[in-house]
């Protein structure tokens, strides 16, 4: 037997190959399926089975593509409905790869298909379990994904707590907990930057797994600080549900080299937006007009899918050589088909072409404190409410990026604005966006609230995250 979790950092999300006697089983693939394809030939190996713990909403998964390439069957748990061939299990059902089994444990709540995987070993012992999102290490599935007209969060909240204590916290204590995702997911609050754990140091350990937790103490602390959904977790779950673009041609339409004279042509009769992806400083220094700045470096797919509200939007890239294809990819694994191409030669191609750019400007935090003591300067940050609430400067306005479409009437075009985040990503992308809604007195504040607290500068007392 062979477990292999295959992670990616920037979705911190886990998909998992196993393998026994020459089959194969996938469980939550990603967008690019080739991977799992060239794994399993390496090993002289055929995929058999595809599992999906649930309808993903935070990535667009590769189960469809993947069947369609190898014959294996797509498996989803109970009540599962798609427009595409699957095998909709029931509850405690088998599936047998190679010497190894494969058990179905329904456990709705965080949606109402969501299912926990029980690998059962060729000696016939538990050995794992693949959870999902219905249990995470130090955490447990947002249940406020599948509110329906007749359904809503505090009943998802039950399901859960009872899939918990009938289906999970039964199992013995040495069995390995592999997640769907882990720390940087918005699918849970307080998820562990380890991505595999085992069952008996999550029930010590978890607050929602407390022995003597009440099904009404669980609803409220499972659903306490919960932040709104980022807007593209919605149509991603539809797109696992209907189907979507072949990955292969979504990549061959994106990865088209453009000149200046093309990709401006997108800008004007296509409406493409421009996405620029290289590092933050790059961007500072020069960029193209009305560009939007999400770099490669950070949070990047997440951010794309919070900020850019049209998952249809034509998109045309300013990226760092060599790394269109990983753009392209990683727009597509939340379901950001339409990129039509990128500019080829850079922004260097862009200047000697004769076209204008512009700057950013973007001060130390020493001289950032400078100004704050002469009085008089507006303050955004930018960082998400909790990390506002646990410690910010006085004078701030609490501008959250995550919101920003939403609340730009907060912000005023006469004015000049100094903005900053934690650490200097999430403030560009801020500035980005503002400077090409024509707000164009912004300062962007390097290193962010980190470096800002090294200065002298008073801040709130911080309150520790974990009890806000």
């Amino acid at each position: 037997m062979k477990i292999e979790q295959l992670y990616t950092g920037c979705l911190a999300q886990g998909a998992y190959y196993i393998e026994s006697e020459g089959e194969v089983a996938i469980i939550d693939p990603l967008r690019e399926t080739q991977q799992y394809i060239d794994k399993a030939e390496a090993n002289n190996t055929k995929i058999k089975y595809i599992f999906e713990t649930h309808f993903h909403a935070d990535f667009v998964s590769g189960h469809v593509d993947l069947a369609k390439k190898t014959g294996a069957t797509i498996v989803f748990g109970p009540g599962a409905s798609t427009e595409y061939d699957i095998h909709s299990a029931i509850d405690n059902e088998e599936f047998k790869i190679g010497k190894i089994t494969i058990k179905v444990l329904h456990t709705p709540g965080h949606t109402l298909e969501s299912s926990t995987y029980l690998l059962i070993n060729e000696n016939g012992k538990d050995h794992a379990i693949f959870s999902g999102d219905t249990l995470f290490l130090g955490d447990v599935g947002r249940p406020d994904l599948a509110i329906k007209s007749d359904l809503t969060k505090e009943d998802l909240a039950v399901m859960l707590f009872d899939s918990l204590r009938n289906k999970i916290m039964p199992l013995a204590d040495d069995i390995i907990v592999y997640p769907a995702h882990g720390a940087g997911s918005a699918c849970g609050k307080n998820l562990s930057k380890e991505t595999v754990g085992v069952l008996g140091e999550q029930k010590k350990t978890n607050y929602a797994l407390r022995a003597d937790m009440t099904k009404a103490e669980f609803v409220k602390e499972v659903l306490d600080g919960i932040a709104a959904p980022p807007q593209y977790f919605a149509k991603n779950a539809m797109m696992n549900k209907t189907g979507y673009s072949n990955f292969e041609y979504v990549l061959k339409k994106g990865d088209s080299p453009l000149n200046p004279e093309e990709f401006e042509a997108l800008t004007n009769h296509e409406s493409a937006l421009v996405l620029d992806v290289r590092p933050q400083s790059e961007f500072i220094k020069s960029h193209i007009p009305n560009s939007i700045f999400i770099g490669l470096n950070g949070g990047f797919a997440p951010w794309v899918g919070a900020l850019i509200t049209d998952i249809k939007q034509p998109i045309i890239l300013v990226a760092p050589e060599g790394k269109e294809v990983e753009a392209v990819t990683r727009l597509s694994r939340v379901g950001y088909d339409n990129t039509l191409g990128y500019l080829q030669g850079g922004i260097e191609a862009w200047v000697s072409s004769g076209r204008d750019i512009e700057t950013l400007e973007s001060i130390s935090a020493e001289t950032f404190a400078n100004r704050v003591k002469s009085g008089g300067i507006n303050i955004l940050d930018v960082r998400k409410d909790g990390e506002y609430t646990a410690s910010h400067l006085e004078d701030a306005q609490h501008f959250a990026l995550d919101f920003i479409n939403n609340n730009m009437n907060q912000v005023h075009k006469n004015k000049t604005y100094h903005i900053h985040c934690a650490g200097g990503y999430r403030s560009v992308i801020a500035a980005s966006i503002l400077k090409a809604r024509g707000y164009n007195n912004l300062v962007d504040v390097a290193g962010g609230f980190g470096a800002i607290k090294k200065t002298d500068l008073p801040t709130t007392d911080f309150v520790c995250p974990s009890t806000l």
